[in-house]
C-alpha cells in the first residue's frame, strides 16, 4: 500500500536520482541563505573594488576643493582690549580674492562656541562684544571666497581686563591729560613772558640808540659853544666899549 501511494502520488527516493539525495537528518536548504563558497573546480570572478574607487574619487575631490579654497588668515591680533569688548584684526594674502570672514570664539575652559560670519565685505577686523571681564578667550579666523572657506588660522589667546583695572587706567589717563594740559598752560605762560621780555629789551635798545643819536648830533654844537666862550674869555673889553690896544 505504501508502494502504491508512492507510485501514485510523488516519486520515492529511488526515483529522485543521485542529485536529489541528502543525508538523513539534514535540513532543506533555505532560499534566503547566502551562497556558499564556489566549488574547488569552479572559476572565481572577483567584482570591481567599488569602495576603493569611491575613496579615491573622494580624496581627489577634496584635494581640488582645498586647492581652490583661500589660505588661512595671517597676523591675527587682538587689540583695544576692554572688560566687555575687543577687536580682532588679521591679514590675507595679496593674490587671493576674499569676500568675507568667519570667526569662532570660545572661552578657554568652556566648549560652548560662538560663531560670527559676514560676507560681501573686505574688512580685515571685527569687534567682539558681550565678553566677560577677567576671562580668557580663544579665537580662530577663516577667510571666505567664492570657492569656500579657508582653513582656520592659528588660535589666538587673550584675556579681558577687570572693570576696576579699566577704571584705574581711565583715571590714570585723565590725570595724564590734566597734567599735559597744565604743562601746556605753563609752557604757554613761559612763552608769553619770554616774548614780553624780548619786547622790553627791544624797546630799551631802541631808546638807547635814539639817545645816542641825539647826543651825537648835539656834540658839534657844544664844541662850537665852548670855542666861542673860550675866545670871549681870552679877549677883554675896554671900559668905554673899545678894545685895549698896546702902544708902540
Amino acid at each position: 500500500m505504501q508502494a502504491a501511494r508512492g507510485g501514485a502520488g510523488r516519486p520515492g527516493r529511488a526515483d529522485r536520482g543521485p542529485e536529489g539525495e541528502r543525508p538523513p537528518g539534514s535540513a532543506a536548504p533555505s532560499p534566503c541563505a547566502a551562497p556558499g563558497p564556489p566549488a574547488a573546480g569552479g572559476a572565481m570572478h572577483p567584482g570591481p573594488p567599488r569602495a576603493a574607487l569611491r575613496l579615491w574619487l573622494g580624496c581627489v575631490c577634496l584635494a581640488l576643493v582645498q586647492a581652490d579654497s583661500p589660505s588661512a588668515p595671517v597676523n591675527v591680533t587682538v587689540r583695544h582690549l576692554k572688560a566687555n569688548s575687543a577687536v580682532v584684526s588679521w591679514d590675507v594674502l595679496e593674490d587671493e580674492v576674499v569676500i568675507g570672514f568667519a570667526i569662532s570664539q570660545q572661552k578657554k575652559d568652556v566648549r560652548m562656541l560662538r560663531f560670527i560670519q559676514e560676507v560681501n565685505t573686505t574688512t580685515r577686523s571685527c569687534a567682539l562684544w558681550d565678553l566677560e571681564e577677567d576671562t580668557e578667550y580663544i579665537v580662530h579666523v577663516q577667510a571666505i571666497s567664492i570657492q569656500g572657506q579657508s582653513p582656520a588660522s592659528e588660535p589666538v589667546l587673550f584675556k579681558t581686563p577687570r572693570e576696576a583695572e579699566k577704571m584705574a587706567s581711565k583715571n590714570k589717563d585723565e590725570v595724564t591729560m590734566k597734567e599735559m594740559g597744565r604743562n601746556q598752560q605753563l609752557r604757554t605762560g613761559e612763552v608769553l613772558i619770554i616774548v614780553v621780555v624780548l619786547f622790553m629789551w627791544a624797546g630799551v635798545i631802541a631808546l638807547f640808540c635814539r639817545q645816542y643819536d641825539i647826543i651825537k648830533d648835539n656834540e658839534p654844537n657844544n664844541n662850537k659853544e665852548k670855542a666861542k666862550s673860550a675866545s670871549e674869555a681870552s679877549t677883554p673889553e675896554h671900559q668905554g666899549g673899545g678894545l685895549l690896544r698896546s702902544k708902540i
